[in-house]
């Protein structure tokens, strides 16, 4: 029996079980390299609704000094953070008196945005060398796991926050209960907190499995955020659906005893969404794994049949996702040539689990290769444009989440 992180209550029930896997960001150096392999099940709370993994991996095994997710490498990504410092300086007010603070800042995509406008920032990252990116574009970075204690240490330093930015990462962290509680300490009285997180609707709705990796310790719902906020002080207050990473949420909170924001009309929307859908009950995560069965025999009877008739498949975007999905239906090199990503963190290297090399991008339009899997399919539209070429010599784009679909 697995005990839920948060309330602390007994789990019996199995989301889905994607078997043993190694962290889906540890890139190896060399085809042969040694790995180590953890278990990789999603399991649901009956008491908080919390969707979450059964077993943790240490966060110090996954967040090291060479981990290789650089935010900046995807420009839509920078775009919806551009659009995002806009939104929120005009919403609430910003200046040159505010304090921007941002959990899991990466490469400072985000914050430099609120540099540019003058906006005093501070970025809290566990990875020295996202970090270290950051510095270099003049975003002041503290190398960090944050939690309860690191947020006292930032408050006694000066660091109290008019606005917390928390995009991708509450699903990131162990111990959500002190990141939680982090957050109520480190905010002012009057200060906002937003979290961004993939919509837990969409993964059962979409087959989504594939966001299921070892950094994500837990899969959100408002219903689940709601209450785990509550119990650390904070109330949330408005919710913005986002077409980021598949469809996410962007919560709005504030602390529940000082705040003075009046709840906004997503909050009350949203909470009938995840109430019709069933959220609260068992039913709705019952029979998801044999949807992801579907998934994974249909990516597979696509490989074993472009390579009976002779077609070449390579890969596009190195990213976690597409590792979970290749490693849950035991793909390797056998069956895709090679991974191509923008990243130059990544290329050169292999993909954990099924040892595909990485490559930059431009080796695509040299293999001439007849399909191209686009495994971050969020990013299906920006990687399909960028591609065009492919069309000379007949190529064509394939993803398989939620299906298999090929133009």
């Amino acid at each position: 029996m697995t005990t839920c992180r948060f309330c602390g209550a007994t789990i019996d029930l199995t989301l889905v079980d994607l078997g043993q896997q190694p962290p889906s960001n540890s890139y190896l150096e060399t085809a042969d390299a040694s790995e180590k392999l953890f278990p990789l099940c999603a399991v649901v709370c009956d008491e908080c609704h919390l969707v979450q993994l059964a077993d943790d991996v240490p966060a110090d095994e996954i967040f090291t000094a060479d981990y290789a997710y650089f935010s900046s490498y995807s420009p839509s990504w920078v775009a919806h953070a551009q659009k995002y410092a806009q939104d929120m300086t005009e919403r609430f007010g910003l200046d040159r008196s505010s304090k921007v603070v941002e959990i899991a800042s990466n490469d400072g995509y985000l914050l430099q945005h609120f540099v540019k406008a003058g906006i005093p920032v501070l970025g809290v990252d566990p990875a020295a060398g996202c970090a270290e990116a950051a510095r270099k574009i003049g975003v002041p970075t503290e190398v960090a796991f944050f939690n309860a204690q690191t947020a006292k240490h930032l408050r006694d330093a000066g660091h109290g926050a008019d606005l917390m930015a928390a995009n991708n990462v509450l699903a990131h962290v162990p111990d959500i209960r002190s990141f939680v509680e982090g957050i109520a300490i480190l905010l002012n009285d009057d200060g906002v907190i937003t979290i961004e997180f993939p919509h837990l609707l969409n993964l059962l709705n979409l087959v989504q499995f594939d966001t299921i990796y070892h950094e994500h310790y837990s899969y959100l719902s408002l219903l689940a955020v709601e209450r785990i906020f509550a119990k650390c002080g904070l109330k949330v207050f408005d919710v913005q659906e986002l077409v980021t990473h598949g469809g996410s949420l962007r919560v709005f909170a504030c602390k529940a005893d000082t705040g003075r924001q009046t709840d906004g009309p997503g909050l009350a929307t949203m909470r009938d969404k995840e109430q019709s859908a069933g959220l609260d009950a068992r039913a709705a995560y019952e029979g998801f794994e044999l949807k992801c069965h579907a998934v994974r025999d249909h990516l597979r009877a696509f490989l074993n049949t472009a390579k009976s008739e002779g077609k070449t498949v390579v890969a596009y975007g190195a990213a976690a996702k597409g590792n979970t999905l290749l490693n849950y239906a035991g793909i390797g090199a056998h069956e895709i040539d090679f991974v191509c990503d923008g990243n130059p963190a990544k290329q050169e290297k292999f993909l954990p689990g099924s040892r595909i090399p990485i490559l930059s991008p431009d080796h695509i339009i040299s293999a001439k290769p007849d399909y191209v899997l686009i495994l971050p399919w969020n990013l299906r539209t920006e990687i399909s444009d960028e591609l065009k070429p492919i069309r000379e010599w007949g190529g064509q784009f394939v993803v398989a989440v939620p299906e298999i679909e090929v133009w």
